[in-house]
C-alpha cells in the first residue's frame, strides 16, 4: 500500500528536510522516499491539500474519553476518531471513568478497545485505588499491562506520605507519577479564580495559592525521594517560577499546561457560561503571559488539550453547579497557533511529551515509520459547533477566533483526513 503526500512543508527540527516543501512517499507504513517531486501511480493514495504542512505526530498527554461508564459523554471509538482528525497520532487517556481504571484489567480494557486504530491509546490509570487518595493502586502490574504513568485525574494526592511512598516505589520500575496541583483545603468551595472578576460577579473564588502550596509540597517530596514527577495543567505565574527553580536544582520534574490556559483568562466568566468552568480555573492575563514565556523558554515542557467531554445535562446549567471540563482536541492547534510559532507547538505536542512518557518519536526521514500530522497553519476561522467531532459539545473555544486547522494524520498504516 502506497500513500503519496504532495507538496508538504515539513516541520521537524530533527529532519534534514525541516522547513522544506517536499513530496513524501509512504509504503506499508514506512517513509520510502522524500524528494522535490515524486510521480504517482494509479494505485497510489494521493494526499494533496491546500498549504499542507506535515510534522511528527502529535501526542496529547491528557484526554478523557468517558468509556467505560460514561459512554454518553464519549466512546473510545469516537474519541480516537476525533483525535485522529484533530491531528493526534497518540493520546494518553485519563482514569476518570466508571469504574475508575486502577488495575491491570482496566488498563487492558482500554488497550484492547483501541486495537488497530490510527490513533494509539496509552492509559494513565489511577495512582490510588478508586482515585480516593487512601491507598496506592497496583502500579507495577498496570505498567506491565501497558500503563505509561499514574495519576488521579484532576484530584490532588492529599496524603503527603502516600505521595512520598508512590515516588519511592515507582523508582523500582522507572514509573512516572502525576500529582494534580491543588490544595483542597485552601481552594475550599471556590469554583473560579479568586480575583477581581470573581468578586465583581459574586462567584466564589479559589486562590492561586492552592496551586502553589501543592506544587511546593510535591517538589519538596520529590527532592527527598528522587524519582520522576509530572505536574499536569499548571495555571499560574508562580507555578512556573517554582518549577523553574526545581529544574535548576536538578529535580526530575516536568509539567504541562492546557491550550485554554495559554489563551483565555477569567474575563470569560462574564456571561456565566458553564463551558468556561474548568479545573484549574481560568486565571489572569498575567498568568497567561507567564505560562507562554515558560513554554518558550522550556520551563513548561508539554501542552495538552486537557480534553474532557461533559454531557449537556451537567454543562447547560447554572455556573455554580456545572461540572468542570472542556473538550479541546478539535480546537487545540487553532488556539495555540494564535500565540506560538510552529516549532514550539510541535515540540510541546510531539517531541517533549513523547520523551517524557517514554514513547518513540519518529522523525520525518526516509526509512522511518510514518507517524505524521497534517495541518494548515494559515486558516483563520471562528470555532463553531460544526467544527466539533466529539459526542459532547462543551468547548471553551466556541465562537472564538482561531488560527490554523489540522487536516488529519497518517499513523499505524492508516490515513485519516477530515
Amino acid at each position: 500500500m502506497r500513500t503519496l503526500i504532495k507538496s508538504a512543508t515539513i516541520i521537524d527540527v530533527s529532519s534534514p528536510y525541516h522547513q522544506q516543501q517536499k513530496d513524501i512517499l509512504i509504503t506499508n507504513g514506512v517513509i520510502e522516499k522524500i524528494a522535490d517531486t515524486i510521480k504517482s501511480t494509479t494505485s497510489d493514495t494521493v494526499v494533496q491539500l491546500e498549504n499542507l504542512h506535515v510534522s511528527c505526530g502529535w501526542f496529547d498527554t491528557s484526554v478523557s474519553l468517558g468509556e467505560p461508564g460514561f459512554e454518553d459523554r464519549e466512546t473510545i471509538k469516537n474519541g480516537l476518531e476525533t483525535a485522529a482528525k484533530s491531528g493526534f497520532t497518540a493520546v494518553a487517556v485519563n482514569a476518570n471513568t466508571y469504574p475508575i481504571i486502577d488495575n491491570k484489567a482496566g488498563v487492558e480494557f482500554l488497550i484492547n478497545n483501541a486495537l488497530h486504530t490510527a490513533t494509539k491509546l496509552y492509559p494513565i490509570p489511577a495512582l490510588t485505588a478508586k482515585s480516593e487518595g487512601v491507598e496506592m493502586a497496583e502500579l507495577f502490574d498496570m505498567q506491565q499491562s501497558g500503563a505509561i504513568a499514574f495519576g488521579d485525574y484532576n484530584l490532588p494526592v492529599e496524603n503527603d506520605n502516600l505521595l512520598k511512598i508512590a515516588l519511592l516505589y515507582a523508582q523500582n520500575f522507572n514509573g512516572l507519577v502525576l500529582s494534580f496541583p491543588k490544595n483542597n483545603k485552601i481552594a475550599g468551595d471556590g469554583i473560579a479564580n479568586e480575583g477581581i472578576n470573581s468578586t465583581k460577579l459574586g462567584i466564589k473564588g479559589a486562590p492561586a495559592l492552592a496551586e502553589h502550596i501543592q506544587i511546593a509540597r510535591d517538589l519538596f517530596l520529590l527532592e527527598y525521594t528522587g524519582g520522576k514527577l509530572h505536574i499536569p495543567t499548571i495555571s499560574t505565574d508562580t507555578s512556573v517560577k517554582l518549577i523553574k527553580e526545581a529544574k535548576k536544582k536538578g529535580l526530575d520534574v516536568t509539567c504541562s499546561v492546557s491550550a485554554h490556559h495559554l489563551t483565555l483568562t477569567d474575563n470569560e466568566l462574564h456571561g456565566f457560561d458553564g463551558n468556561n468552568k474548568v479545573n484549574p480555573p481560568l486565571r489572569r492575563k498575567k498568568d497567561c503571559n507567564a505560562l507562554l514565556k515558560g513554554v518558550q523558554n522550556g520551563t513548561v515542557d508539554i501542552i495538552t488539550s486537557d480534553h474532557n467531554p461533559i454531557d449537556i445535562e451537567q454543562k447547560k446549567v447554572e455556573f455554580s453547579t456545572a461540572k468542570d471540563g472542556t473538550i479541546g482536541l478539535e480546537s487545540a492547534f487553532g488556539a495555540l497557533h494564535k500565540v506560538l510559532d510552529l516549532e514550539t507547538i510541535t515540540a510541546c505536542l510531539s517531541t517533549n511529551p513523547k520523551k517524557r512518557f517514554g514513547i518513540k518519536n519518529h522523525s520525518i526521514q526516509e526509512k522511518e515509520i510514518a507517524e505524521l500530522t497534517f495541518f494548515n497553519p494559515e486558516i483563520a476561522y471562528t470555532f463553531s459547533k460544526e467544527d466539533i467531532l466529539s459526542t459532547s459539545k462543551n468547548s471553551v473555544f466556541l465562537n472564538k477566533k482561531l488560527q490554523g486547522k489540522a487536516y488529519g494524520i497518517f499513523a499505524n498504516k492508516q490515513l485519516k483526513i477530515k
